[in-house]
């Protein structure tokens, strides 16, 4: 009897199991439909888009989940360059759409170039004779710089601008490194290939600093120059402001005085200034449409003419997918799988040119080149123009290289041709602290030479043996931009020794082409395909939302996002030590110098 209770109680028990998951996914699926269906957006006349500058502001986006699209979180969260420059150019093309509502607040820009690119895409839009009106209870440096474009600029009474000029302290982790027993060891070429540095030294070395100096002051000057014309003062007037530092603390008025503000406005007072705008009056309602109203507004702009795929390739260049503090995986360009969809691009003969579009700081040097030759595969078939966004540096620089033209945004990183290997010993912790030694037997002289590398207390042979082998790839990294920018690698190595430059100086040098956006580099390719009449598809397809959960459930990707938040820049030094532990980074690295991400 007691056995039959067993089995009935169980058969009991996966019937509401079943019958639970099979509710979830229904109501999961139903969610989905409804998305679906009102993913077209209907525009009232006399609209307003509503550009929220809180969260990131990235390349791109992962797919909302039709939940979050639902109940209104989708612009809470990430959002990705290209919806917002081709939601700001629907907006600009339709006429039912009267003007732009900025709301200032603390967004985190993945670069300067992506705020700049922001920018241009809003000053391309006032062209059209509609309005911008920007509105804050407080503007981070990066969000005044994108407001700045307004046509008018307000502050909440108690609000405040953090203006301050452009500036970041690296991370050394070496003191840390010490205390617990590990010991990195680099191989590196280029006096300025600092990315080293944060595990090695304690401090920043004076080439370091001279090319950070420059690349800052560079962008600075950039984004004065821009608020300036829009703001009718001079850049040295609001490089003083930024000098002053009673600007921090000041009182609203004060913002009014010098001009980086037109008026201070309570929330009613800007509501009221809007419908005058819209010429509503007091009773009558703002038409509003968010980033993900303008994702199902359907583009006017029809596909007409022959196709020009834009790939993107954004994030680090690894060998396998990045693995984060708790295994949960960033946005990152995998070598074999972006080689693998160049070569398909390369075969469609539908797709008559590429857009290479490139955000990344570089990576393991073996994936690079992965990617680079499936560049040449494409180049030997159809025209293939490298689009840089934020950073195409290091590893991003030797996947561009190959391409027929190269276009960068002014404020693009770019360069820091040179190559390290960073290893690991843990000979101090395994062995000193742990008292952990070791012993064996090999057939061959140099079996345990990664071994040595990573336990031994003396290793300076292998090390050596890995300097040379640095040396030979700094070489290969030389022919490979000297073949593909027609110089000759000695004249390569003079710009190169991992020296990180700013756009506006690349060009100088040969490096990059022509300055210019995303849409520049669409046309040049239109051009050398000969194309007179053509349209874009972007590449890769979007991670789906059910693939986002499940690589949730999986890998910790939530998880990972809390601890980077809480971390801050402690974040990134401690996932290298991650995967260093875990065998997951490759030794040889042609990496950027660090993360360039602005608030």
């Amino acid at each position: 009897m007691k056995q039959f209770f067993k089995m009935t109680l169980a058969t009991i028990c996966g019937i509401a199991i079943f019958i639970t998951v099979t509710g979830i996914f229904m109501v999961i699926s139903l969610v989905g439909m409804i998305a679906s269906e009102s993913a077209s957006t209907t525009v009232k006349d006399n609209s307003v888009f509503v550009i929220s500058l809180r969260g990131t502001i990235d390349e791109r986006a992962d797919e909302d989940s039709p939940l979050s699209t639902l109940m209104g979180a989708a612009d809470m969260e990430a959002m990705g360059l290209d919806d917002l420059l081709a939601a700001i150019r629907k907006a600009r093309d339709d006429e039912r759409v009267k003007g732009i509502y900025l709301e200032g607040g603390i967004a985190e820009f993945d670069s300067p170039a992506t705020a700049q690119q922001l920018r241009d895409a809003l000053k391309d839009f006032k062209k059209s004779g509609k309005w911008i009106v920007a509105y804050a209870d407080q503007y981070m440096q990066g969000s005044y710089y994108v407001a700045s474009v307004a046509d008018n600029v307000y502050l909440n009474a108690e609000g405040m601008i953090d203006f301050k000029g452009l500036g970041r302290k690296g991370e050394y982790m070496k003191g840390l490194y010490d205390k617990i027993g590990v010991r990195y060891q680099a191989a590196k070429v280029g006096k300025y290939k600092s990315y080293v540095e944060s595990n090695t030294q304690t401090g920043m070395s004076d080439y370091d600093r001279e090319q950070r100096t420059v690349m800052l002051n560079g962008i600075w000057q950039y984004w004065l120059k821009d608020m300036a014309e829009s703001r009718k003062l001079k850049p040295e007037q609001l490089n003083q402001l930024a000098n002053d530092s009673v600007m921090m603390m000041a009182d609203t008025k004060d913002y009014v005085a010098a001009r980086l503000i037109d008026k201070v406005l309570y929330p009613e007072e800007l509501k009221a200034e809007i419908k005058k705008r819209l010429k509503l009056g007091d009773d009558e309602e703002i038409a509003q449409l968010t980033l993900a109203d303008m994702k199902g507004v359907k583009d006017k702009k029809k596909k007409e003419g022959e196709k020009i795929a834009v790939y993107y390739a954004y994030g680090s260049i690894v060998d396998e997918e990045a693995l984060g503090l708790l295994g949960g995986s960033g946005h990152s360009i995998v070598g074999k799988t972006t080689a693998e969809d160049l070569r398909k691009l390369a075969d469609d003969d539908d797709v008559k040119a590429v857009v290479f579009r490139v955000n990344s700081g570089g990576g393991s040097a073996v994936a690079s080149e992965q990617i680079r030759h499936a560049v040449k595969l494409v180049k030997a078939k159809k025209p293939i123009v490298v689009s840089m966004g934020g950073a195409a540096a290091s590893g991003g620089y030797w996947i561009s290289a190959p391409a027929n033209y190269i276009i960068a945004e002014p404020t693009t990183i770019t360069g820091s041709i040179g190559i390290f290997g960073l290893i690991p010993n843990f000979s101090g912790l395994i062995q000193d602290k742990l008292g952990i030694t070791f012993d064996g037997v090999k057939t061959n002289r140099w079996t345990d030479f990664e071994e040595n590398l990573i336990l031994a207390k003396e290793n300076a042979q292998e090390m050596a043996f890995l300097q040379h082998h640095v040396d030979r790839g700094y070489q290969a990294f030389l022919n490979i931009v000297g073949e593909g920018r027609g110089m000759k690698p000695a004249d390569v190595d003079s710009i190169a020794q991992g020296r990180v430059w700013l756009a506006t100086d690349a060009v100088k040098i040969k490096l990059v082409d022509k300055l210019g956006s995303l849409d520049d580099a669409v046309k040049k390719a239109a051009e050398l395909a000969k194309l007179s009449e053509y349209h874009t598809e972007a590449y890769p397809g979007q991670t789906s939302w059910m693939d986002q959960l499940m690589a949730e459930d999986k890998k910790g990707s939530y998880l990972d996002g809390e601890l980077k938040a809480l971390l801050g820049d402690l974040y990134e030094p401690l996932v290298t030590l991650r995967r260093d532990l875990g065998g997951h980074n490759s030794h040889i690295q042609a990496r950027l110098l660090e993360d360039i991400r602005v608030k």
